[in-house]
């Protein structure tokens, strides 16, 4: 088959790019199946008329309006590898025409989850402020340097959100007997129930976890809904993990809590990134904090080739894509997260 005869693919991934999320022979792979076409994401719009009436595969998020849609009539899938749905394009008509939006956001659950468990393993065990004190010479010895500290081991765990990370979150967890409840108004209780969790209110996750893991995604109903009245009705020394967005969190709030002593938190999110150098929560003891770097691993971006590249032969057999997350019509105009602006 000539080089033109191979279906259109329009490439508009930023912040990504092909290199990172493809291997090598992944790539070749790509290039070997279809006919790709690089742009900048506000470059797609500009592109030519018949172009665009042929592309049959966008990787990215670019901006799509109307008008730019009626113009791909071959358009099959939009993969979104930024992995954050913004309201960028008109998904009411892509879905009535029956394109998928799909997102590779699945290749970041495990990383994610895994850093949260290290950051309440350290919120319990202190580990890092041990080992600054032992480089300045201030160690404190066996018990003396446990005074705070605690077991996850049998803890009382609560998570806020149960979707791919919250699940990932989960199984690592099961490790350590944990007696586990969600709060999750997106999921049936059967569905929190058959994944070995116990379904409960917000109020009954804050107030009786010994940790707690947000893993929620910024939604139109729930931005800044964890709050001073949130953080006051949590346990005496509860800790307090962060992973999804800052945005659903009032985080002056947040940090006045962890100020008063009434919790310790961490997170590796935050409402501005990168953070002012003279942000307070810097300076903040009893705060735990990583610069959004918790998905960003090499295996993870590689993960999403495959998952891209599998999906676009299903599709390409006229089967539904299954690798990839499906943007759902009654929920992607509610996601409210930013798009990330690097790697």
């Amino acid at each position: 088959m000539s080089n033109s005869a191979l279906p259109l693919v329009i490439s508009a991934p930023e912040p990504r790019t092909l290199d990172l999320i493809f291997t090598a022979r992944q790539l070749a792979r790509l290039k070997a199946h279809y006919r790709i076409v690089e742009t900048t994401a506000d470059g797609v719009a500009k592109l030519p008329a018949d172009m665009l009436a042929e592309v049959r595969y966008i990787i990215g998020q670019p901006p799509i309006s109307p008008e730019t849609l009626d113009r791909m009539k071959a358009l099959r899938c939009v993969f979104n590898v930024e992995t954050n749905l913004i309201n960028n394009m008109p998904y009411e008509t892509l879905f009535a025409r029956g394109i998928h939006v799909v997102t590779t956001g699945l290749v970041f659950a495990e990383p994610v989850a895994e850093l949260g468990l290290a950051m309440a393993l350290n919120l319990a065990r202190g580990i890092v402020d041990a080992d600054l004190a032992f480089r300045q010479g201030q160690e404190l010895w066996g018990g003396g340097g446990n005074q705070t500290a605690r077991l996850l081991s049998g803890a009382d765990v609560g998570i806020i959100g149960f979707g791919d990370l919250g699940r990932a979150l989960n199984r690592l967890l099961s490790g350590f007997r944990t007696r586990t409840k969600v709060f999750d108004p997106w999921l049936p209780p059967s569905i929190l129930i058959d994944n070995g969790v116990e379904p409960a209110s917000l109020d009954e996750v804050l107030s009786t976890s010994d940790f707690i893991f947000v893993v929620a995604s910024v939604t139109s109903e729930n931005q800044g809904f964890l709050g001073a009245d949130a953080f006051a009705g949590m346990r005496k020394g509860a800790a307090f993990i962060l992973l999804s967005r800052a945005g659903v969190v009032d985080f002056p709030a947040l940090m006045a809590a962890v100020k008063s002593g009434h919790i310790v938190a961490a997170s590796d999110v935050f409402p501005e990134e990168p953070l002012a150098r003279d942000h307070p929560v810097r300076a903040l003891p009893g705060f735990l904090r990583s610069a959004h770097r918790a998905g960003a691993l090499d295996i993870a971006f590689k993960r999403m080739g495959d998952m891209v590249l599998e999906d676009m032969d299903l599709i390409d057999r006229d089967l539904p894509p299954l690798r990839s997350k499906r943007a759902e019509r009654e929920t992607v105009s509610r996601m409210r997260s930013k798009p990330a602006d690097r790697n």
